[in-house]
């Protein structure tokens, strides 16, 4: 919907489609968890085909480590834009754009992630740190469906966008800690 659309909109329909609008996030977020917990996982698949679970699980956790380094790209960038980054000044026009295509490498990057968690485990709370990776996952593409609804919105408050894009950020730090970093430290030697 955009800014003139939603202008010729009667006050009720323009309600109606903010409540619709708040609810898309949250339904997104539901949407993943009730698949996750209705499919049936399969412990062998890998992104190519079948392959030996220390090899898929190392590939995910490099490519959640670039998607972790893409995000903090993107706080970076978010705040210069902003001008919340100390010492940075005003932010150059491209920095928009770079913002704009580094959030869509994020999300393509996290997409075969996403699957192979979500097809070869599920959604599962076999101990804490899987209860809360899995939850993470949940939410981050429900956060991810909330920082696009923000951004496009021209009537939500201030603190919204930082605050969607807080969470997102957040959402996949939280994921790479409860796995990429988790299988790092439990494969090295010594650990």
């Amino acid at each position: 919907m955009t800014r003139h659309t939603a202008a010729r909109m009667p006050r009720p329909a323009r309600k109606v489609a903010g409540f619709l609008a708040a609810l898309l996030p949250v339904a997104v977020a539901v949407g993943v968890y009730a698949f996750g917990r209705a499919h049936t996982p399969d412990y062998t698949s890998g992104f190519f085909g079948r392959h030996g679970r220390v090899a898929v699980n190392d590939l995910k956790a490099r490519l959640g480590s670039a998607l972790m380094a893409l995000a903090v790209v993107q706080l970076l960038l978010g705040l210069w834009m902003y001008r919340r980054l100390p010492g940075a000044g005003a932010a150059p026009h491209r920095v928009h754009p770079t913002h704009r295509l580094i959030g869509l490498l994020a999300f393509l990057l996290s997409l075969p992630i996403a699957y192979h968690c979500v097809t070869a485990y599920g959604v599962e709370f076999t101990n804490s740190r899987v209860a809360v990776h899995s939850i993470t996952g949940c939410v981050l593409y429900g956060a991810f469906v909330a920082k696009v609804l923000v951004v496009h919105s021209r009537r939500l408050p201030g603190w919204a966008l930082p605050a969607a894009g807080g969470a997102l950020v957040t959402a996949i730090a939280l994921m790479w800690y409860t796995a990429a970093l988790w299988f790092f430290t439990r494969s090295a030697p010594g650990f």
